[in-house]
């Protein structure tokens, strides 16, 4: 196969997955599947949440496509399994490092981008319920968010 095909693969996979997470967020996570979502928005003593068993549901077929994809030479199922697996990659630094600290690393950045996904995050964590909840995506964040994330760096800016 073709190494840019194979890179573009990834890459296509890579960035549908966001759309995959925003829908499997919404309507699986706040949806059917709550019970495993819940923990991770009302807050329970301990390091692992039933949240982290979305982990697995990810992992499986990016795993299977990686290893079938190889095993039976189909190099464009391999390249969709490294797509969803760099975006399980992407998704653990932003979500569990950048956005809920549960590994100290990056915890001091002031990047525009990271403060505007925190924000965003914040807001979506406001609501405990399954219910009423916004900002479903992880690395693709709604304009409002940008917005309110400069405005407030406007009047961090006059103030000082």
């Amino acid at each position: 196969m073709n190494w840019f095909l194979f890179i573009g693969i990834i890459l296509g996979t890579f960035l549908t997955m966001e759309g995959v997470t925003w829908l499997t967020h919404r309507f699986v996570m706040h949806g059917f599947l709550w019970y495993l979502h819940r923990d991770h928005h009302q807050k329970s003593s301990g390091f692992f949440e039933k949240n982290d068993a979305f982990f697995l549901i990810f992992a499986i077929p990016s795993w299977l496509c990686i290893m079938l994809g190889l095993q039976h030479s189909n190099y464009w199922v391999a390249a969709m399994g490294f797509g969803i697996a760099a975006y399980g990659l992407a998704y653990f630094i932003v979500h569990e490092v950048i956005i809920h600290k549960r590994f100290k690393w990056f915890t001091r950045s002031n990047n525009l981008y990271v403060r505007t996904i925190r924000w965003a995050h914040k807001m979506h964590h406001k609501n405990f319920g399954k219910k009423d909840g916004e900002s479903f995506g992880m690395l693709l964040v709604a304009k409002k968010y940008w917005d309110k994330v400069r405005k407030a760096n406007k009047m961090i800016n006059l103030n000082s």
